[in-house]
């Protein structure tokens, strides 16, 4: 149980550990967490901080987050939050703290950041093609052994729904998914959505959408390509039905899961 991303940039890292804390503690040990530093900007001046503090604010916290996780009482002080002296948090998570991933977007100072904290690496790959990635995951490895640490793990995360069939997703996703994309199109300057760049997103992007067999085969075809040991899929999407996300999750796990291990098998990644 966890958050697709927590900004931890311009939230604070007292705060998050607590609240990830207290999940950990009512969900029995399930709760995971995927910290980043955003890709879009809106909330730094909504909390009153600076864009140009923006690598400072993510550096600064996340070493703070760390040290709570790791250390029983920590003295700790910077420039983007009050310091601390002798604190001990409660309720206190699990020794060395819970499953804790960076996210990167695509930048590689993100990537050589997780591999130097010696933290897994999530990427939110929601365009494009997944294997132009390739790239930050080999940079990944070969930062991991310069700075000591043995093989981690690299997920992804990408947006996609789970029908009966494939027409089914495609034609429910278009309904949903088309809008919001035009009001983003709008806010941020994105590629306004067409039919055209939808089918093309389906076909070679970072669209999960189809049957169990469609989902599981594209799954698995990225795993290998970017040596994956787990896959996210985001499902929900502004006023998408209930009915279709909760048939999603249940596809997901009683057939996709399965046929994903079972084309891996055959043909596995090389984690």
């Amino acid at each position: 149980m966890g958050t697709s991303v927590t900004v931890l940039s311009t939230n604070d890292p007292v705060r998050v550990y607590q609240e990830f804390s207290t999940l950990d503690a009512v969900s029995d040990g399930r709760a995971q967490l995927v910290l980043g530093r955003a890709s879009a900007t809106e909330s730094f001046p909504l909390f009153g901080y600076d864009l140009a503090d923006y690598d400072r604010l993510f550096e600064e916290k996340l070493d703070l987050f760390l040290r709570l996780q790791r250390e029983e009482s920590v003295t700790w002080s910077g420039t983007t939050r009050a310091a601390l002296v002798n604190e001990t948090l409660h309720p206190r998570m699990r020794p060395g703290g819970i499953p804790t991933w960076i996210g990167v977007g695509g930048s590689p100072d993100s990537v050589i950041r997780a591999a130097k904290n010696g933290l897994p690496l999530m990427l939110a790959i929601i365009g494009g093609r997944p294997q132009r990635f390739v790239g930050h995951v080999e940079l990944y490895h070969r930062a991991l052994a310069q700075f000591g640490h043995g093989v981690l793990p690299v997920g992804q995360h990408s947006l996609g729904l789970v029908a009966d069939t494939d027409e089914e997703a495609v034609e429910t996703w278009w309904r949903y998914w088309r809008p919001l994309v035009a009001q983003l199109a709008r806010e941020r300057g994105f590629y306004a959505p067409t039919r055209e760049r939808y089918e093309a997103e389906l076909e070679h992007g970072a669209l999960f959408v189809g049957s169990p067999e469609t989902v599981a085969r594209k799954i698995a075809t990225v795993a290998r390509d970017l040596r994956l040991s787990r896959f996210d899929l985001k499902y929900d999407i502004q006023h998408l039905p209930r009915q279709a996300r909760a048939h999603s999750i249940e596809l997901l796990g009683r057939e996709v899961g399965p046929r994903v291990q079972e084309l891996l098998a055959k043909e596995p990644a090389h984690v």
